[in-house]
């Protein structure tokens, strides 16, 4: 796996134009990829064929950037025709001819556990058709997509890594490239025990519970009602506060230290309702003065 290859050129140059083109086997982290960039701000745009890939780079960095580096992610993936993927390399090419940073990344996965992730999911192969065998359909895309794993800048093989996993990998050849810390904010369920990769883990099974409340329990923390109970309980805003104001002390230490990147994590009992919302008002208070800061709900992404 190709894991040291930053995403990105570690000078940023904001006047620059960088293009991340994420394309593999479906099914191995491609949304997974391309929403992790979309959370750090990237302008993205998935199953766009290639022919149209000079008009988007051209619309997405028309007007004013405020001096902020352009930055596009497109998904390409075995929907795209055949002769889309003969036309790619040309167009990346050509792309670069004009300026523009081109990366593009492959995700890979063993074919065992592409299977598996099918079979867990209930999810249609989108080459499967009938008489045609689920192994036969990942042969035949792995076939039309080899020639782009060929040229590929970067290629993560995601067969050991959950979702969190992935992201926080993208992320980090991200954060690689820029100045500060990435930020990722998570939600977790303490009955299901503590995350592994967690820097700092607050517990927030103190405050008042939504899931005792009959008319919330089926939402979680991103549901408008759910907001609304937690907003109003003065317990939560200063749990808010506190957590904030000690972020705001430490997190410049870390980047004083090198670090490029954070796992916070806060817990309540079920990991669907106080822990989420706090999480997402988290990352809302810190992407008003930093860029990549990411989320993630461990029980219910």
């Amino acid at each position: 796996m190709n894991e040291n290859i930053p995403l990105l050129n570690p000078q940023v140059d904001p006047n620059e134009i960088h293009l991340i083109v994420l394309t593999g086997m479906s099914g191995g982290g491609k949304t997974v990829a391309l929403r992790t960039l979309e959370d750090l701000e990237f302008y993205c745009v998935d199953n766009l064929p290639s022919v149209l890939l000079p008009q988007l780079v051209s619309a997405a960095t028309s007007g004013d950037r405020r001096g902020r580096p352009r930055r596009i992610a497109v998904g390409v993936d075995v929907r795209n025709t055949g002769e889309d993927f003969q036309h790619m390399p040309q167009v990346l090419s050509e792309l670069a001819g004009a300026g523009v940073q081109v990366h593009l990344v492959f995700l890979d996965c063993r074919d065992e556990v592409l299977i598996k992730r099918y079979s867990e999911t209930r999810r249609r192969h989108p080459l499967a058709i009938r008489d045609m065998s689920l192994a036969d359909a990942i042969a035949v895309e792995r076939r039309l997509l080899r020639p782009l794993m060929a040229i590929a800048e970067k290629v993560i093989d995601s067969s050991e890594l959950n979702v969190h996993q992935l992201r926080r990998l993208v992320a980090t050849g991200y954060a690689e490239s820029t100045e500060g810390l990435t930020l990722m904010f998570q939600s977790f369920a303490f009955k299901r025990g503590l995350p592994l990769d967690a820097d700092f883990v607050f517990d927030a099974r103190c405050l008042p519970n939504p899931h005792w409340q009959a008319h919330l329990r089926p939402l979680s923390g991103k549901d408008e009602p759910v907001r609304q109970y937690l907003a109003a309980q003065p317990l939560v805003d200063e749990f808010f506060a506190d957590t904030a104001r000690w972020l705001d002390a430490w997190l410049p230490r870390f980047e004083q230290d090198d670090r490029s990147y954070v796992t916070i994590s806060i817990g309540c009992t079920g990991g669907r309702h106080r822990s989420v919302y706090l999480v997402e008002k988290l990352a809302a208070y810190y992407r008003d003065s930093r860029e990549g800061v990411l989320t993630f709900h461990r029980e219910l992404d």
